[in-house]
């Protein structure tokens, strides 16, 4: 859940990760009542001291649970723990360490130090092959990913490749909702509660709408669970506290749903005065957004869809960017394929709109009825189709 904040985000407090091998690892257990027991061997490595340590979710430092002395690549260690959670072995010399998750005893770990990557250390049990099968995928994706962006950068250098450009950006979008689709299906069916937790640190950029469904549904798939039970209350703290501060009708004389819109004249691309009272007598939404903000750039396509539906039912949009470099905005507007009329004063946010509508972060949008009144806001994903398609009738 992704968005470009004037100030901070919000959500940073929920998704607080560590980095551990190559990623981002949400982590949470507590300790206690059962004993597990690892027992390794590891190839190429001299008799130094490994630690185990236990990983939390949030801003708690690991805790260092036993040690000992590998001794001609052997070691035996035990750890405490109310319930299954996420655990690291961690070399006295290496910096980084190995993950796994405690769901039976005892476990055995096997790696050569040469090759510590996802394919090369071992915990033989079911949840931790669930574990690298989950990493192997977010790294394939995450290269395949990031191969794209640098080819677009590379490629936004240059002129004369806006039609490369445009495909090359149509196709890093699909590979970005690609992924959060992946996350969320996998959070909503896996079987194994600590792999939930561990790919929710995955799906900062995941439809708002859908992650209000599936989270709750992990206390229901798995109630005795005490770190899901946790993390669950996490998320609704931090998404309610971002729904107060981004909804307008939550702030004093900032309008919010059944209040006029209030208008506003701005400019479009080619200087012409455009106001919002023009639109009157259609469903607008207003959709605010930048040509520098990723996730209301990763947005655009759901948005460009819902235009290219509904269009034909009285409806339109108008976007208010908040840019202040034109060249950018006009480029990303083609980019993107936007084919609703755009105003801008390129002043960023001091774009009057931002007070006339009291947001700090976007993408943020307002559904207009054809009397002017705010019917809806925020609508993203599925969720602004779904609106549409119950409205326009």
């Amino acid at each position: 859940m992704l968005f470009c904040r004037r100030y901070h985000n919000i959500m940073n407090k929920f998704f607080v990760i560590a980095i551990l091998f190559f990623g981002l690892v949400s982590c949470n257990n507590n300790n206690d009542a059962n004993t597990f027991t690892v027992k390794g061997q590891i190839k190429n490595v001299p008799d130094q001291k490994i630690f185990l340590e236990q990983l939390y979710f949030g801003e708690k430092n690991p805790v260092v649970l036993d040690s000992a002395t590998i001794k001609n690549g052997t070691f035996t260690l035990k750890g405490h723990a109310d319930e299954e959670g996420l655990f690291r072995l961690k070399l006295e010399n290496l910096p980084n360490g190995f993950l796994f998750i405690n769901d039976k005893s005892p476990i055995n770990f096997t790696a050569d130090i040469k090759d510590v990557s996802i394919d090369g250390p071992q915990f033989e049990s079911p949840a931790n092959h669930g574990l690298k099968a989950l990493l192997k995928e977010v790294d394939k994706r995450g290269k395949q990913m990031e191969a794209s962006t640098m080819q677009y950068d590379s490629l936004s250098t240059k002129t004369g490749n806006d039609s490369v450009l445009s495909q090359l950006h149509t196709d890093l979008l699909l590979q970005r909702q690609s992924f959060s689709n992946f996350i969320t299906r996998y959070i909503d069916t896996v079987s194994n509660p600590v792999l939930g937790m561990f790919a929710l640190g995955y799906s900062q950029s995941a439809d708002p709408s859908v992650l209000k469904e599936i989270v709750p549904n992990l206390t229901k798939r798995f109630p005795n669970h005490k770190g899901i039970a946790e993390v669950t209350n996490l998320f609704n703290t931090a998404l309610s506290s971002q729904s107060q501060q981004q909804k307008p009708n939550s702030k004093p004389g900032i309008p919010g749903i059944g209040d006029a819109a209030p208008d506003f004249t701005l400019n479009d691309e080619n200087g012409k005065a455009i106001s919002l009272s023009s639109f009157k007598g259609k469903y607008v939404l207003v959709d605010f957004w930048a040509s520098w903000c990723g996730p209301c750039r990763a947005e655009n396509p759901n948005v460009v869809a819902a235009y290219n539906k509904f269009k034909n039912k009285n409806f339109t949009i108008l976007g208010v960017s908040l840019d202040e470099n034109k060249d950018k905005w006009l480029k990303a507007i083609k980019s993107d394929n936007l084919a609703w009329q755009q105003v801008s004063d390129l002043k960023g946010w001091g774009n009057i709109t931002v007070g006339l509508y009291g947001f700090d972060g976007i993408p943020y949008n307002v559904l207009i009825d054809p009397s002017g009144k705010i019917i809806a806001t925020e609508l993203r994903g599925s969720e602004l189709h779904s609106f549409l398609e119950k409205t326009l009738k």
